[in-house]
This record gives structure tokens, C-alpha cells and sequence, in this order.
């Protein structure tokens, strides 16, 4: 497009960009034709390929095998999708945590368009739907295999959470005999 246009589409006064071109700092590349024309061409769009991260999470060391089921439930739906995995993350630790690094990581890579997971608290206990919309705006999503499991379960997620509390304040040892007491005492 001729140097004018370029300018009037970029809302910048034509001598503005005149001047950018004359210094050799013009952002586009330019090129001046024998009729002294300056043409601006436009950079094509970077395509980016759609990859795929395939998350995995359970809460602890004992659950080793669910981990890697879930990871195997997880290739499975990709491959059916047709979806090209370029990474497979598995990590051990609570839903309650905001800093798995493993999660942070595929959070932080841009090349990875969509990140797969089996139920939406794996990803996270508590915010998933903030972290979905900010993917969701730099054009990244998140793809949840099972959405309907985890709707209404309300008892779990509190005793998830006086679970981590407990472990916090007295061990991790005794945290979810705790757990159990105080709920069983807020229930008398």
C-alpha cells in the first residue's frame, strides 16, 4: 500500500511517516519505486499451529497410578480430536495451591493454543473460570474433557479445603482425621 494510505489507516499525519521512512526507522518494511512512490508492505500474519498441552494433576503421592490413567484418558481424547500434542504435564500436589510451576509453565507458553484437562478442578479447585477468559483473550482455551462431574459438589470441595487448612496448621500426617472431626462436628 502506498506510504498516505499506510499513514491515514494508522491514524498518523502523512509528513509523520515521511520522516520515519527518510531516517531509515519506518516499522514496515518499505520500498521507494523509480517513480518515487513509497510502498509499505504489510507483514503476513505469523500462523501459529494449534498445539496442545495435556495437563494431569492428583492430590497425592498414593494416587501415582490414577495420574498416569488419567494422562492415558487425556492422549486418548487429543487423538480423537485430532489435536497435535506438543506437551504432557503431570503433576502431584493440591488443587488448593496456586503455585504448581508445571501448571505456571503451560500457562506462560504461548505456542500452546489449548490446554486439555479431565475435569475442571484439576486445572484448579477455586478460579478456573479466571484463568479460561484470560486465555480466552489472548486466543489460548482451555478444553475440559468431563464437565459435568464436579457441577454440585459442594461437601468435597469443603473438605478439600479444611484438608489443605488442617495440613497447614497441624501436619500433613493427621490433617485429614482433622478434616473429618470438624466436619462431623459442624454437622451435630
Amino acid at each position: 500500500m502506498k506510504l498516505s494510505d499506510w499513514a491515514r489507516k494508522n491514524e498518523i499525519d502523512y509528513k509523520t511517516a515521511y520522516r520515519l521512512f527518510r531516517s531509515g526507522r519506518f516499522p514496515r518494511p518499505v520500498e521507494q519505486l523509480a517513480t518515487g512512490t513509497i510502498l509499505v508492505h504489510e507483514q503476513e500474519p505469523s500462523r501459529v499451529t494449534p498445539a496442545a498441552a495435556l495437563y494431569a494433576r492428583v492430590s497425592t503421592r498414593d494416587q501415582k497410578a490414577d495420574l498416569e490413567r488419567q494422562m492415558q484418558r487425556l492422549r486418548d481424547f487429543a487423538s480423537a480430536r485430532g489435536l497435535p500434542v506438543k506437551r504432557e504435564t503431570t503433576e502431584v500436589g493440591s488443587g488448593l495451591n496456586g503455585h504448581r510451576k508445571n501448571l505456571l509453565a503451560i500457562l506462560a507458553d504461548p505456542s500452546i493454543t489449548t490446554i486439555i484437562v479431565e475435569h475442571r478442578d484439576r486445572m484448579a479447585r477455586f478460579g478456573a473460570e479466571y484463568i479460561e477468559s484470560a486465555l480466552k483473550a489472548s486466543g489460548r482455551s482451555v478444553l475440559v474433557i468431563n464437565e459435568t462431574e464436579y457441577k454440585d459438589d459442594m461437601v468435597q470441595d469443603m473438605v478439600d479445603v479444611l484438608t489443605f487448612f488442617c495440613a497447614r496448621m497441624y501436619g500433613r500426617r493427621s490433617a485429614k482425621s482433622r478434616a473429618l472431626r470438624a466436619l462431623k462436628a459442624a454437622e451435630e
